[in-house]
């Protein structure tokens, strides 16, 4: 396995980024939220990305932070663990292309948070699902109490949070955090596929769906329906849209260009 602790792959228009410290069942420490802090920016920028893909090395997706650096004291006048991971889930969250998390292992704490930025989930059969901070006296900071009851339903998330317990990708498919559960062996392709599948579409298209649906949460309906018309007025003037009446007109695959 490359040493190191974050793994770009560019497969056409698909990235794949691998946390890489399974020895560490990907715990996230400085260097590893240095690399998504420099990576992430990076891929957003290059237009010949078109979906990113988020996965783990080993028997976990990411098993939380590395609680050693997370309590240990920053250097005056140093961001300290929590600003880097807060820096670093707010790249992702925002991220504006479409985002797919394959849970293939063990998702559990500042994991979970993680897992929560991406739009799309996707899990191995034998994943292990859950919030677990109160297992080990922590509080949550990177959305386990205020962005998992917007996910799930309320009781369900003060179930999850409160007990520190883990589900199964079967029983978190049934909740609706988790779109499809894979054999462990089949997660990978079957992440890339579906990554593969959306970039096929619009990238103009993808983000500006994002964008209406990542805000809508924080709007009120007609707030939100107003967000999407005036994207619209601006989506009717795209190449994109123009080159798909044409694709459907002639019976073809349409080539967009993000434009």
């Amino acid at each position: 396995m490359n040493d190191e602790v974050l793994i770009l792959e560019r497969i056409d228009a698909v990235a794949r980024l691998t946390l890489n410290r399974p020895r560490a069942m990907n715990a996230l420490d400085g260097a590893l939220l240095a690399a998504l802090a420099q990576t992430l920016p990076a891929l957003a920028a290059d237009d010949s990305i078109r979906v990113l893909v988020l996965t783990g090395a080993g028997p976990a997706f990411c098993a939380g932070a590395d609680l050693e650096q997370a309590l240990a004291a920053a250097a005056p006048g140093e961001p300290d663990f929590l600003d880097r991971a807060r820096e670093v889930l707010g790249l992702l969250a925002a991220f504006p292309k479409p985002v797919v998390a394959a849970l293939n292992g063990l998702t559990m704490a500042g994991g979970l948070e993680l897992a929560l930025c991406a739009d799309i989930l996707l899990a191995a059969e034998s994943a292990r699902i859950g919030d677990a901070h109160a297992n080990f006296g922590v509080y949550p900071g990177g959305g386990g109490a205020a962005v998992l009851p917007r996910v799930l339903p309320m009781h369900m998330a003060l179930y999850l949070l409160f007990s520190g317990k883990t589900l199964a990708a079967a029983e978190m498919k049934a909740l609706g955090l988790v779109s499809e559960v894979h054999a462990d062996a089949g997660l990978a392709d079957a992440a890339l596929e579906l990554a593969q599948l959306i970039a096929a579409k619009s990238p103009i298209a993808l983000r500006r769906m994002k964008e209406v649906a990542r805000a809508s949460a924080d709007k009120t309906r007609a707030d939100a329906l107003l967000h999407e018309q005036v994207l619209l007025r601006q989506h009717l003037r795209s190449q994109d849209l123009q080159e798909g009446l044409r694709a459907f007109t002639e019976k073809r695959a349409p080539v967009f260009q993000g434009r």
